[in-house]
């Protein structure tokens, strides 16, 4: 009997200690599946940088996801920094930036944001091209901030995909990729296809991606902690409402100045305008005299202008075509109005856009003193 309680008490212990082994080997199984899934939701996002590229975007690609490994107090993100050699790279606010490696060298990654900014167009982009390609073949999502949506688009890597670029841009890239639906947005997630205007737009687009990895719960704190107030909708416009730009609080004359932006190829007449706004064309003078000091036609011809120079700035279209497509019928009326509003001919303006950008000296930068 004391034998067969002894060999009682020590099958309990044995069956205890076995018990308490397939526990912890639970526990360890626990562990490890949480720790897969935590480094299956650990992100690289590499920042491919482009000469002259803004400081702005940049820093708000970064800082979410800084601001986000701090929250949960693990490293969810990380974003290494490219240039074509390796070298440091010259925002357009003239501040450099170290890169961690050379385009060449990016291994595959969870995102390839490309960040650009001024002269977009006039640079020679066939090693991120390259490279970009390379890492979309690997799987790579691909994003650009700021310009950078033109080098996507030159590398044929938006084809089939709706995008956003900045807005003094829209125009340059419509006339240069006009089979790419261009929305405009603060930034557009198309598949694995991430655009964004710029500005401090990439700080909202990041807080999607965070949302999306991580939940709206820490997306919300990173929002606070970056004093953000709340995280803008992808499809929230990025220019200010024109009540706001110009100090306007009528509404049916900000429907016509909308009117206006949206027709520069084919402007309409001013008893057209004053018809699909609600007015009488006397009235909608009187509106424009008041609020804007100048004629609904000298207003209407300044936004045709202004889109006329950025397109003989960003892209390589024919002087004609680009004064058709902002509604001028006769090349002599388009260099003269051209003339009269910016002090030089178009002519001028496309030679005085080619100028090559000068290297900074050693030493030097070549931002504005």
């Amino acid at each position: 009997m004391a034998a067969q309680g002894g060999d009682g008490a020590g099958g309990r212990k044995q069956a205890g200690d076995v018990l308490e082994m397939g526990q912890a080997d639970q526990s360890r199984s626990a562990q490890v599946v949480d720790s897969t899934r935590t480094s299956a939701l650990r992100r690289e996002i590499g920042l491919f940088l482009v000469p002259n590229f803004s400081m702005l975007a940049f820093a708000s690609c970064i800082e979410p996801l800084r601001a986000a490994n701090r929250i949960a107090g693990e490293d969810l993100y990380r974003w290494p920094v490219y240039s074509a050699a390796g070298e440091p790279v010259e925002a357009s606010n003239g501040v450099c930036v170290t890169a961690d490696a050379s385009f060449d060298a990016a291994h595959p990654l969870s995102m390839a944001v490309v960040c650009s900014g001024i002269d977009v167009e006039r640079q020679s982009h066939a090693q991120l091209i390259a490279t970009l390609r390379r890492l979309s073949v690997f799987g790579s999502a691909l994003g650009a901030v700021c310009t950078g949506s033109y080098v996507l688009a030159k590398a044929g890597l938006l084809d089939g995909a709706s995008a956003t670029i900045h807005w003094e841009n829209q125009p340059s890239f419509v006339a240069e990729f006009p089979d790419i639906p261009l929305v405009p947005e603060l930034f557009r997630i198309d598949g694995k296809r991430y655009t964004c205007a710029g500005g401090t737009a990439p700080v909202d687009m990041m807080l999607s991606v965070i949302a999306e990895d991580h939940g709206t719960e820490l997306a919300a704190e990173v929002t606070d902690l970056l004093v953000h107030h709340r995280s803008r909708e992808a499809t929230e416009r990025q220019r200010m409402d024109k009540s706001q730009r110009f100090g306007i609080t009528h509404p049916k004359l900000c429907n016509i100045m909308e009117m206006m932006e949206n027709t520069t190829d084919s402007p309409l007449s001013c008893a057209q305008l004053a018809e699909a706004g609600g007015l009488s064309v006397r009235q909608l003078e009187r509106l424009f005299a008041k609020y804007m000091g100048r004629s609904p036609g000298r207003h209407y011809l300044a936004i045709r202008l202004e889109r006329a120079r950025w397109l003989l700035r960003q892209t390589s279209l024919p002087i004609l075509s680009v004064a058709v497509s902002c509604g001028f019928c006769s090349p002599s009326h388009f260099s003269k109005s051209y003339q009269d509003q910016f002090g030089r001919t178009p002519t001028a303006e496309r030679q005085r856009s080619r100028r090559p950008v000068a290297p900074a000296a050693p030493g030097k930068s070549n931002r504005p003193s």
